[in-house]
């Protein structure tokens, strides 16, 4: 008897859980995170910045912009 008991207790706790993922899964949640083509194209445009933002940084006006910033630093008097 006690196992009869037992197996009906756990059979409606299964049941009960079952229940309760199935709506989980039908509630139509949206997916939070990128998939794998977001990451890629993520990471292309990361990448595309990137070179851009080196060839600014690498251009003859913004090296003499830098360089004269430096060396006002370096050269001020307190």
């Amino acid at each position: 008897m006690r196992k009869n008991t037992m197996t009906r207790a756990l059979g409606s706790l299964r049941r009960a859980c079952q229940d309760r993922i199935g709506r989980l899964r039908r509630s139509g949640r949206q997916d939070r995170g990128m998939t794998t083509s977001e990451y890629a194209v993520g990471t292309i445009a990361a990448c595309a910045f990137a070179a851009v933002l080196y060839k600014v940084v690498t251009s003859g006006a913004v090296q003499s912009a830098l360089q004269s910033l430096i060396k006002d630093a370096l050269d001020a008097k307190f």
